[in-house]
């Protein structure tokens, strides 16, 4: 599969979603309605999802079909190439964080030790420890896990080819629809991850594929602009998040992915682009960055000036840069050439 260039700018500004959500209660001055559309940049994880089963459906969906055992194997190789080596290195860090607490007397309740293991195998958000420990964003990483583990599954269990476009709509619907039932007694997708982080992923992940279904059809972009404008709207208007946001975004990807490619997207400028090749390294390492920052420069507790907002964002735009450049996509070669390399595999 060839690069959707507006996706990867879409998962850019995805990602500095997050960074200003975690960011928002420390920034001294910030206008209340700026304020309220930065409390919900949580919601950029569920993007995530929605991308990430598109993106591996189109990548991988034809491989996986044929049924050998080594694709699949070559498949889950890929997957931990491409999110286990920078989780370790940050994780590395927080330990590194930890470890000078503890020889300097103080503590931190997210560093918590009988957490670690699970964490150093991305496992935490399988009911295994407190996935809001360490390295909190990584509790979406090891969710993702969790939906590379069953995609092959997946793939053996359906063929999206052989339904018609509005079956999709409506298993795209339904699947969304399983989400908020499971989720009833919360108005938030940000709300309890521990308990709905895992099935949050999963249904949005499989909601990807359909949309990555629909897409190879390439239907009129119109429509689905309109529809997640429409749910939108109703979210605003008090319908629950939990439903339509979800379907907003799944509406907005197949929507971008059909215009993607023409000119004057705004998506696909070089530093937008850029911003989403580094996207991964940034929300993987931002929180980290975060408590780095503030032990060395915020010697105070409450909100910060300017001056200091723009310090830790350039940090974390720089060592995003250095880290997508010098260790994440280096490991992913290594560990990429490790083992039989009977296929040839696209790079997501």
């Amino acid at each position: 599969m060839s690069e959707l260039r507006a996706l990867t700018g879409l998962r850019g500004i995805a990602a500095w979603l997050v960074v200003l959500y975690h960011l928002r209660g420390a920034i001294a001055g910030l206008p209340p309605a700026v304020e309220r559309v930065l409390a919900k940049g949580y919601l950029a994880v569920d993007f995530f999802f929605l991308l990430s089963g598109f993106v591996i459906w189109l990548s991988w969906g034809e491989r996986l079909r044929i049924g050998d055992a080594a694709v699949v194997v070559r498949f889950w190789q890929k997957r931990v190439a491409r999110v286990w080596p920078l989780h370790l290195v940050m994780l590395a860090v927080a330990i590194a964080l930890a470890l000078l607490f503890a020889v300097t007397g103080r503590s931190d309740a997210a560093l918590r030790w009988q957490d670690l293991p699970a964490h150093l195998v991305l496992v935490q958000s399988w009911g295994l420890a407190d996935p809001m420990r360490w390295n909190y964003p990584a509790w979406s990483i090891s969710c993702e896990l969790a939906a590379y583990l069953a995609f092959p599954l997946l793939v053996a269990a359906v063929d999206w080819r052989r339904c018609r476009s509005t079956t999709l709509v409506g298993l795209a619907g339904l699947t969304l629809l399983l989400l908020h039932l499971v989720m009833r007694g919360v108005t938030s997708l940000g709300q309890d991850i521990p308990h709905f982080g895992i099935v949050r992923c999963l249904c949005e992940f499989a909601t990807g594929t359909l949309v990555a279904a629909l897409y190879l059809r390439r239907p009129p972009a119109l429509p689905y602009l309109v529809a997640a404008a429409m749910l939108f709207a109703a979210w605003e208007s008090g319908a629950p998040e939990t439903l339509v946001v979800p379907a907003a975004f799944a509406a907005l990807l197949l929507a971008a992915a059909l215009t993607a490619g023409r000119a004057g997207n705004p998506l696909e400028i070089r530093v937008i682009h850029y911003l989403g090749e580094i996207s991964y390294a940034t929300y993987l390492s931002h929180y980290i960055l975060w408590k780095l920052f503030q032990l060395a420069f915020v010697h105070q507790s409450g909100p910060i000036g300017p001056l200091a907002v723009a310090g830790y964002l350039t940090l974390v735009l720089a060592a995003s840069a250095l880290l997508y450049r010098f260790v994440e996509r280096p490991a992913q070669r290594v560990l990429n050439r490790a083992g039989p390399r009977r296929m040839l595999a696209p790079a997501e």
